[in-house]
């Protein structure tokens, strides 16, 4: 991991290069972003997550952030947490199952929204992908769910950074529980506030993230899908996409309010394979000035690019079994990628640390 001294120091350059000795200019070194923590090894946003992550080598963790009924950010990968957690077998939370439209999205389940903490925390996480992820399901019901103030904590004292993703946070505010203001003060609370500090503040909308530009130092980063295009935007009747942001055009704009973009791998490497000619956006997010980190990269053959799959695809098993993730990794490091998200953060520090 890189350590923290180093990072407020300003060692490492906002794009995860580290500076070269006599001043020679950045050494390709790409930031390793633990994606929910090491999830193909613990449940997702879990404190063990988070911890393996580190002890693998992340520089980095991610948390997504929604909020409980008393306004107390807590890390899920969606408000809705049937799929996370144990609450459906709590009789004493069957009457708050109910259906929602969250972006657009019409759902039904259990939302953090309709809980106070101290009712989450008789919860307990379970894996999300069991059948592809058995060695992370063993360890079902021995965690709570994690607040914000926690995981900052734990990296306060592991010397890594914290990269948060503000979820659905149009839909937040529309409920009065906005994620940014308790972000900020959580952060602040550690002493993190300056773009100097290991943080990243990533959304998948546009507006929070101008609104952050007028209230925060810390640096910013405009998330991309392959498809679709930002919830504020389509709400606003504004016709732009992902890829309209991914534009030359549409990527200068992106520079005037955030630091970097984050990017669906697609969006890089086109196509199933994984191994064709890549698109220039690596090379266009440079010249306008943003750091480039792509997700994320998983270590089974049902995740990887048809090109790193390995094994038997016939035999039992094949989907879940860890393929060449590194040939993977090196290929997009390969690319001038400034960081990748991780489920296997232990594999991408290898990787990369190969090359570097």
């Amino acid at each position: 991991m890189i350590a923290l001294a180093w990072i407020v120091a300003g060692v490492v350059s906002l794009s995860g290069g580290v500076a070269a000795p006599g001043g020679s200019g950045p050494v390709p070194h790409p930031l390793v972003i633990g994606h929910r923590g090491a999830c193909a090894y613990r449940p997702e946003h879990t404190m063990a997550s988070y911890e393996t992550a580190i002890r693998d080598g992340a520089d980095y963790i991610e948390p997504d952030l929604v909020s409980t009924k008393d306004h107390v950010l807590v890390a899920r990968h969606e408000n809705e947490i049937s799929q996370t957690t144990d609450v459906a077998a709590h009789p004493e939370f069957a009457a708050r199952r109910t259906t929602k439209t969250i972006d657009g999205r019409r759902l039904t389940g259990w939302f953090t929204e309709d809980f106070a903490l101290e009712e989450l925390r008789t919860l307990r996480a379970v894996e999300r992908l069991p059948e592809l992820r058995p060695r992370s399901a063993a360890f079902d019901g021995t965690s709570t769910i994690a607040t914000f103030d926690e995981i900052v904590a734990l990296a306060r004292r592991a010397g890594v950074g914290v990269y948060p993703e503000t979820k659905h946070p149009g839909y937040f505010t529309s409920i009065e529980l906005p994620l940014e203001q308790p972000m900020l003060a959580t952060l602040a609370k550690y002493g993190w506030t300056e773009r100097t500090d290991p943080v990243f503040i990533q959304s998948f909308e546009t507006a929070n993230l101008r609104a952050l530009r007028g209230t925060t130092r810390l640096r910013l980063i405009q998330l991309m899908e392959a498809t679709g295009a930002p919830r504020d935007l389509v709400v606003a009747g504004d016709p732009r996409t992902y890829r309209d942001l991914a534009t030359p055009e549409g990527l200068r704009e992106i520079a005037g309010y955030a630091d970097g973009i984050g990017v669906h791998v697609r969006l890089v490497v086109p196509g199933d394979d994984g191994r064709g000619a890549p698109t220039s956006l690596v090379t266009d997010a440079h010249r306008a000035g943003l750091p480039i980190h792509v997700w994320t990269v998983r270590p089974e053959n049902a995740y990887l690019p048809a090109g790193f799959r390995t094994g038997d695809p016939k035999a039992p098993g094949y989907a879940a079994e860890h393929g060449d993730v590194a040939g993977w990794l090196t290929r997009l490091y390969g690319l001038g990628v400034d960081g990748v998200f991780t489920d296997d953060p232990g594999v991408a520090s290898r990787a990369r640390d190969a090359l570097t």
